[in-house]
């Protein structure tokens, strides 16, 4: 195996965890919280994503591509959870 693809094996199995970890958060915040309280629980979700990334991304030992790794990993879960947002916000202007 060849570094290049070592480290593309490496951000793909260190990376995709967060994203599902932050999926599975917002339906959970989704389904288990009020309605007026999204706007408190999604910011704890991403903050339990920057720790799930680092504590991932440090427990490799692997200095070569770490702040990408970090970037992906955090850019996807802001992404992921803005998504969120205005589909749970939307959802609440339309429950009423």
């Amino acid at each position: 195996m060849t570094t290049s693809n070592h480290i593309r094996d490496l951000e793909v199995g260190t990376v995709v965890p967060v994203w599902a970890l932050c999926v599975v958060a917002a339906v959970i915040i989704g389904i288990a919280s009020p309605r007026d309280e999204y706007g408190v629980w999604l910011p704890i979700a991403l903050a339990a994503a920057v720790l799930a990334t680092f504590a991932i991304q440090l427990s490799t030992l692997t200095r070569e591509g770490f702040v990408n790794r970090v970037m992906a990993s955090v850019g996807g879960a802001v992404l992921i959870l803005g998504v969120a947002t205005g589909v749970l916000a939307l959802l609440s202007l339309a429950s009423g």
